[in-house]
């Protein structure tokens, strides 16, 4: 009764060529290898190959291993943390400012995914009812997903407002009603 599946595993071999990376990513590997070494996490840190989503002044390095999970932590907040710690190290003064983007089994990714889609739907909603919708509190790099999810949205604009950490993004109606 039991069907075999072809197996799924990710294959653990480079995504790239790591001697045609540029210094900053070569630096920032390096320096996320390192880190998950001496937290004595079972897992791998490689650089995707590139699939045209990004940017090109993002670093990307993904995290796969036995111990993915316990580098997300409770809500993103370890690899949140090594991605801040990436970010300092790579990004010095008098270099070119990049985005570093760590992510583990595809947690941040999925995360972005969805909170772009529910941007989405909001937005839809303020350019067909003209309301104001307000999300509640969050990161800079969530506000950021948001804002690009919704540049190219007509009928909506979006904004952030507050001081932080009670930052948060808001989707207007690209046209102020009639009065």
């Amino acid at each position: 009764m039991s069907e075999q599946q072809p197996s799924q595993e990710r294959t653990s071999a480079p995504a790239v060529d790591e001697t045609t990376l540029d210094p900053q990513t070569q630096k920032a590997l390096a320096f996320v290898r390192t880190l998950v070494q001496k937290m004595q996490m079972t897992v791998e840190a490689n650089v995707p190959p590139d699939d045209g989503e990004g940017s090109p002044d993002e670093i990307r390095i993904e995290i796969e291993g036995p111990d993915s999970g316990r580098i997300i932590g409770k809500k993103g907040n370890v690899l949140d943390a090594i991605q801040y710690l990436t970010a300092r190290v790579v990004v010095r003064p008098g270099e070119p400012r990049r985005h570093i983007i760590v992510d583990a089994e595809g947690y941040r990714a999925r995360h972005e995914d969805q909170l772009g889609q529910m941007a989405k739907r909001l937005a839809e909603r303020v350019a067909t009812e003209g309301k104001v919708i307000t999300f509640d509190p969050m990161s800079p790099r969530e506000r950021r997903i948001v804002h690009i999810a919704l540049r190219d949205i007509k009928g909506v604009r979006t904004e952030s407002v507050g001081e932080e950490p009670q930052r948060r993004v808001q989707i207007l109606p690209d046209k102020a009603p009639a009065s």
